[in-house]
C-alpha cells in the first residue's frame, strides 16, 4: 500500500464525498425535523413495535454489469444495501420493493435482474411485495436499479445506536468491494485492463471480482439481539468513517480482516493511497459491531466475526496507521 496522496482519488474519479455530504445536508435541512430516525433507518412507532424503512441503490456497479453483460447478481446487491442498513439498527427486514428505470426495455436483462432480486430476497428472508419498471428515455441513459426495504423491531430489539467507552469491536468479513466506491474502482482498473482480464493471483476475471455480490448480514440478527450490543456500522460509502455513525469515540482497529486481492489490485492500478482506500472501501470488513466486552467472545463464537479493536474516549478512527477524525464522517 502507499501513502502517496497524489494518487487517484474518489473525487478525481467523479465522486466528491464532501460535495455529496453537503448536498445530503441541504436535502435533510429542507425537509425539517425527522422524528424517530436512526443512523441507518427511519422509524415509525406502530404501538408494540417499530416499522423501519430504508432505501438505496446499486450505484455505478451497474456499469460493470452492463460492460460484461452479466446482470445476475446486481439484484442481490440492491437488496443487501437496504437490508444491511436495517440490520445495523437491530431491525428484522420483512419486505422489499424495487424500482428499475431504463432508457428502453430489454427482456433478457430484466429477467436476470429479477433472478438476482429473488436470490437476494431468499438470502435476506424477506418478501418481494412489489416493484416498478419505468421506461424513461429522456431521463435515464442505460438503466438504474434501486429499492426500499421495510422491517420490524420491538423497542428491546432496536440497538441504542451509540457505542460505549470500553466496548469491543467485532468485525464481520465482507465479500469484496460490495456496492460502493465502484466509480473509483472502475477508473483504476480500466486504465490498462479490460474487465475480461484475469485478476492477478485469482481464478476470476477483474469484472467477476468487482461483481461479487454484497454480503447480506441478516443472519447476525439473533446474535445482535442476544447479547449486549450497543451499536453497529454497515461499512458502505465513506469506508471506515462509517464507524462515527456509532457515536464520537476513539475506534482503534488493531486486528482488521485481511484485504482481499481486488482491493490490492484497485490500489496498485490506480496508485491510490492507503488513506483514500480506507476512506472509500470496506477493505475486508463489511459490518462492525460495538459490544460490551463481557459478551464479545460469545458474539464471535456465534458468528463468523472476529475481534478487530476497541472503543475508547476520543474522536477518531485508527486503522493500519491511518487516522480519520470525526469531522470526516461519511454520508
Amino acid at each position: 500500500m502507499t501513502e502517496d496522496e497524489d494518487g487517484l482519488t474518489y473525487a478525481d474519479a467523479g465522486v466528491d464525498i464532501e460535495e455529496s455530504e453537503a448536498a445530503v445536508g441541504a436535502l435533510v435541512g429542507a425537509m425539517g425535523d425527522i422524528e424517530d430516525t436512526t443512523a441507518y433507518a427511519g422509524l415509525i412507532d406502530i404501538g408494540d413495535r417499530y416499522l423501519a424503512m430504508t432505501t438505496d441503490g446499486v450505484g455505478t456497479k451497474l456499469l460493470v454489469a452492463e460492460a460484461v453483460e452479466d446482470y445476475s447478481t446486481i439484484g442481490i446487491d440492491c437488496i443487501a444495501m437496504n437490508v444491511n442498513d436495517l440490520v445495523a439498527a437491530g431491525v428484522t427486514p420483512i419486505a422489499f420493493v424495487d424500482y428499475l428505470a431504463v432508457d428502453e426495455p430489454e427482456e433478457t436483462m430484466s429477467a436476470a435482474i429479477g433472478e438476482g432480486l429473488t436470490e437476494g430476497a431468499s438470502q435476506a428472508g424477506v418478501s418481494l411485495v412489489g416493484g416498478e419498471t419505468a421506461v424513461l428515455p429522456e431521463v435515464v441513459t442505460g438503466f438504474d436499479l434501486a429499492g426500499a426495504a421495510a422491517g420490524l423491531a420491538t423497542e428491546d430489539q432496536l440497538l441504542q445506536g451509540e457505542a460505549e467507552d470500553g466496548d469491543v469491536l467485532v468485525g464481520i468479513p465482507s465479500s469484496g468491494v460490495h456496492s460502493n466506491g465502484l466509480t473509483l474502482a472502475r477508473k483504476a482498473v480500466t486504465a490498462d485492463h479490460s474487465y475480461d482480464d484475469p485478476l492477478p493471483d485469482s481464478d476470476r476475471s477483474i469484472g467477476a471480482a468487482l461483481l461479487e455480490p454484497t454480503r447480506i448480514y441478516t443472519y447476525l440478527l439473533d446474535a445482535l439481539h442476544a447479547y449486549d450490543v450497543h451499536a453497529a456500522a454497515h461499512v458502505t460509502g465513506g469506508g471506515w468513517t462509517n464507524l462515527f455513525r456509532m457515536g464520537e469515540f476513539e475506534y482503534e482497529i488493531t486486528d482488521p480482516h485481511p484485504v482481499q486481492p481486488i482491493f490490492e489490485f484497485i490500489q496498485s492500478e490506480g496508485d491510490v493511497s492507503d488513506r483514500e482506500m480506507h476512506r472509500t472501501f470496506n477493505m475486508g470488513s463489511g459490518f462492525v459491531v460495538a459490544v460490551d466486552a463481557a459478551d464479545a467472545a460469545a458474539l464471535v463464537d456465534e458468528t463468523d466475526g472476529s475481534v478487530i479493536g476497541q472503543v475508547s474516549d476520543g474522536a477518531a478512527v485508527e486503522i493500519r496507521g491511518i487516522e480519520f477524525e470525526s469531522e470526516e464522517e461519511s454520508v
